[in-house]
C-alpha cells in the first residue's frame, strides 16, 4: 500500500486553510458487503474461523463498542467478516484518507491522529452510535504491535467505554501477528489466523463497573505474547525470510551492548560488532549460533532494550539527535514532503527543526503516552511521527542505523516517569 506525496515548499504548507471536520457516515448494506467479500481470498489462505462467548446477549442491530488488538494489515478483513452484517464505523489514523478521503467515509471511517489530543474524536464516536445507530470499531493501542506483545493503552479508554453506554466487545486474533509482522516488510507468512470475540459487559453491567475496573479488564484482554503463543502451539513458521528486518525490533546487541549494528537477513540476526548471530527458529524460538543464547523470544529481548532505555533515561544520557526527511500532512489531498532536516529527542521531548531555519517544531514528553512509529511506512521507509492537531511531521529517519523502535520506547517511558516525578 502507497501513499501520495508530493513535493511542496513548506510555507505553501502552512497556508493551506484547514479542511471542515465532517460527520461520520453509516456505511450502507452493499458496502459491508463488498469489504467482507474483498476480504474472503486472504482470510481463506489463512484457514480463518473464529469463536464467540455471550454474543448472544447481543441485540441484532443493537450498536456496541468493539475493540481489538492491533497486529497487521488483516485486522480491518477479520473484522469485516466477523461483524458482518452488523454496521460498524471504523475509527482510523488520518493519513489513511489521504487521496481517498470519499471512499474512506464510505467505509465508514473515522478520522483522528494518533497519539494526539482529539475532542472530536469522542463526539464522532457517540454520534455514529447514538444518531447513526452504528457500532464502532476502536482498536484502543493505535499503532501495531513492534514484538508482538500488547503497546500501551490509553488512560481514557475506560472513561469513553462508560460514556458510550453500550456494550463492549472485545476481538482479539491469534496469528494475526506471525502472518504479517510489521518488521519484515509486508510478506505474509503462510500461517493460520484466528479470532474470538467476546462480549465483556452488557449495557446493563457496564452500569454496574467502575473505570478503574474497565481498565483493568482490559488491560488483562490486551495481555498476550504472539512469538511464545506460537511456540506454545506448536506453529511452524518456515518461510526463509522469517528474520528479515528483525533488527528494526532487536537494534540493540544482547552480547555486547552496541545500537544499530544488528542486521536480520533470512533466518538470522547477527550483530556486526561482535559477530554474535541467533537463528529465529521456524519454532518462534531465538537461538544463538554459540549455544549461549541470552533471550529466546523477540518479546524478552525487546523488554531488555525498553529496561535499557528507561535506564538511560533516569542516568540523564538518552538522546536521539538524526538527520530526518520531513513529510508534513495538513488535510487529506496528499502527503506534502519539504525537504530535510534534525529530530532531536531527551528528557525536554522532540525538537524538530531544519528547511533553513523555517521549521522549528517542540513537543513535550508530557503530551502524550506514546508515539507513531512505523517500519516502512506506506512503503516509504521507517518513520517517526510527531505533531498536533493541525498538523502532522512526518519524519523518516537516515544515516543511522535503527532507531524507531527505541525513540518509541524511550517516549512511553518517559511519559511515564514524567508522571510518576523520577524525572524533571
Amino acid at each position: 500500500m502507497k501513499i501520495k506525496v508530493r513535493e511542496e515548499k513548506y510555507e505553501n504548507v502552512l497556508a493551506l486553510k484547514p479542511e471542515k471536520r465532517l460527520k461520520p457516515k453509516k456505511p450502507s448494506r452493499f458496502i459491508r458487503w463488498l469489504l467482507k467479500t474483498a476480504s474472503a481470498a486472504e482470510l481463506k489462505k489463512t484457514n480463518f474461523s473464529y469463536t464467540e462467548e455471550r454474543t448472544e446477549l447481543l441485540a441484532k442491530n443493537e450498536p456496541c463498542v468493539f475493540l481489538m488488538n492491533h497486529s497487521s494489515f488483516i485486522d480491518l478483513k477479520i473484522a469485516a467478516t466477523v461483524l458482518y452484517p452488523r454496521p460498524f464505523n471504523i475509527v482510523c489514523t488520518s493519513d489513511g484518507f489521504v487521496g481517498k478521503n470519499r471512499f474512506m467515509r464510505s467505509l465508514g471511517c473515522i478520522p483522528t491522529n494518533k497519539f494526539v489530543s482529539d475532542p472530536l474524536l469522542v463526539k464522532d464516536i457517540l454520534y455514529s452510535l447514538r444518531k447513526l445507530k452504528s457500532s464502532v470499531l476502536i482498536y484502543p493501542e493505535a499503532s501495531y504491535s513492534f514484538d508482538g506483545t500488547a503497546t500501551p493503552l490509553p488512560d481514557s479508554v475506560g472513561k469513553l467505554v462508560k460514556m458510550a453506554n453500550v456494550p463492549l466487545v472485545m476481538i482479539k486474533t491469534e496469528g494475526a501477528f506471525i502472518h504479517d509482522p510489521l518488521y519484515n516488510g509486508l510478506r505474509p507468512r503462510n500461517t493460520d489466523v484466528s479470532a474470538s470475540i467476546k462480549v465483556l459487559w452488557t449495557k446493563e453491567e457496564l452500569e454496574k463497573v467502575s473505570v478503574d475496573e474497565i481498565k483493568q479488564k482490559l488491560i488483562e484482554e490486551f495481555s498476550f505474547d504472539n512469538f511464545k503463543s506460537q511456540f506454545e502451539r506448536g506453529v511452524s513458521i518456515t518461510e526463509s525470510f522469517r528474520a528479515d528486518g528483525l533488527n528494526r525490533v532487536l537494534y540493540k546487541c544482547a552480547s555486547c551492548g552496541a545500537e544499530g549494528k544488528t542486521f536480520g537477513k533470512g533466518i538470522t540476526v547477527e550483530c556486526s560488532a561482535c559477530g554474535k548471530k541467533y537463528t529465529l527458529t521456524e519454532s518462534g524460538k531465538l537461538r544463538a549460533e554459540d549455544g549461549e543464547t541470552r533471550f529466546e523470544f523477540v518479546s524478552d529481548w525487546y523488554n531488555w532494550e525498553r529496561e535499557c532505555v528507561k535506564k538511560e533515561i533516569l542516568d540523564g544520557v538518552y538522546k536521539l539527535d538524526v538527520k530526518v526527511r520531513i513529510c508534513v500532512l495538513k488535510g487529506t489531498k496528499c502527503l506534502y514532503s519539504v525537504g530535510e532536516g534534525r529530530l532531536r529527542h531527551d528528557e525536554n521531548g522532540f525538537v524538530l527543526t531544519g528547511l533553513d531555519g523555517k521549521l522549528e517544531y517542540r513537543q513535550s514528553p508530557e503530551s502524550s503516552y506514546s508515539l507513531y512509529a512505523d517500519y516502512f511506512w506506506y512503503e516509504i521507509g521507517d518513520m517517526i511521527c510527531i505533531g498536533e492537531g493541525g498538523i502532522m511531521y512526518y519524519c523518516f529517519p537516515f544515516d543511522c542505523g535503527d532507531v524507531v523502535a527505541k525513540t518509541r520506547l524511550a517516549a512511553e517511558e518517559m511519559y511515564i516517569l514524567k508522571r510518576q516525578g523520577l524525572i524533571k
